[in-house]
């Protein structure tokens, strides 16, 4: 099976392709390697004859078509995204071309390479997305995010994963597009891009500069192991029933305030110096419109699939 990973590059996408190559899988990686890609990533990979890796940006229709005809893919795993909260405030405008006008190029030319191969009922078009479509959950542990969950997408950058998500929908609806949708919870774990939580925590505590942490840090998250994610990927577009949507989750909520105390522990033992890590926390303001918690239930995925995360958050943050 020959996948077409868009974004391949990137920190959930390189091990994704990680994963694909392990598991016997031909992988083409598309990637235009903005900021937040980096080939390092795939380098463990890179020189086995079932990889492939094209450079070329998703709003380019042109580049795309190209390598659907070069490399005729059974199943496209898109991935590439503008994914970062604080720069989506910043600069909405690439959140807005990459999300939503390169998910329609991508879709566009998924869906001609489908009908020239005469619909092959074994395609998948198979669209990595987020919990934070969903918006924000109250701090109840009985209530979760599920797959039947209203969208309500509160920053440019949730917003845009929302209109790419119903894009996908339609063209399932319209054109008969098999398509397979999955929405992950934070994600963490080897080659982290070093501007999100865990890494700046780690990289500026061992660097002896302030723990920056928003508001209070009682914002709550589920912490999902980027390659527990890579293996919920690769199964959903092996066995996902076509038109299902998955939520893939960690079943590790933590606050923000905690999960850093517990970073600052683990490099306490790992790299002890005068004055506990902790001492470094500093509160920052708040992120405008910070979601207050996130968590999902990951029961349709676990009972459908067989599918559950290994490894738990203080496993993960040790690693």
């Amino acid at each position: 099976m020959k996948l077409l990973v868009t974004g391949g590059a990137g920190f959930i996408g390189s091990a994704v392709v990680r994963q694909a190559i392990r598991d016997g899988y031909a992988v083409v990686n598309v990637d235009c390697l903005t900021y937040a890609a980096c080939l390092e990533n795939v380098a463990s990979v890179s020189n086995s004859p079932a990889y492939a890796f094209e450079r070329a940006d998703i709003r380019d229709r042109a580049a795309l078509e190209r390598i659907f005809a070069a490399h005729d893919p059974d199943a496209v795993m898109h991935l590439a995204a503008e994914s970062h909260v604080d720069r989506s405030i910043d600069g909405p405008g690439d959140f807005i071309e990459t999300n939503i006008i390169g998910t329609y190029n991508l879709l566009e030319a998924a869906r001609g390479h489908w009908v020239r191969k005469s619909k092959p009922a074994d395609f998948r078009f198979h669209h990595i997305s987020t919990d934070e479509v969903f918006g924000s959950l109250p701090n109840d542990p009985s209530v979760k995010f599920t797959e039947t969950t209203p969208y309500d997408p509160r920053s440019p950058y949730s917003a845009s994963k929302a209109a790419s998500d119903h894009l996908v929908r339609a063209w399932a609806e319209t054109y008969g597009l098999p398509v397979v949708l999955t929405n992950c919870s934070n994600n963490y774990g080897p080659f982290h891009f070093p501007e999100k939580l865990i890494p700046v925590i780690i990289l500026n505590a061992l660097a002896g500069k302030p723990l920056p942490i928003y508001g209070d840090g009682s914002n709550i998250r589920d912490w999902l192991y980027v390659e527990d994610h890579a293996e919920a990927l690769l199964l959903v577009v092996q066995k996902g029933a076509v038109g299902r949507s998955y939520n893939i989750g960690g079943e590790n909520e933590r606050r923000n305030i905690d999960l850093v105390r517990t970073i600052c522990a683990i490099l306490d033992r790992k790299r002890p110096k005068a004055a506990p890590y902790a001492d470094q926390i500093t509160f920052v303001t708040d992120r405008p419109g910070h979601d207050a918690r996130y968590a999902i239930d990951p029961s349709r995925i676990r009972e459908e699939l067989g599918w559950r995360p290994s490894v738990t958050v203080d496993e993960g943050l040790e690693r």
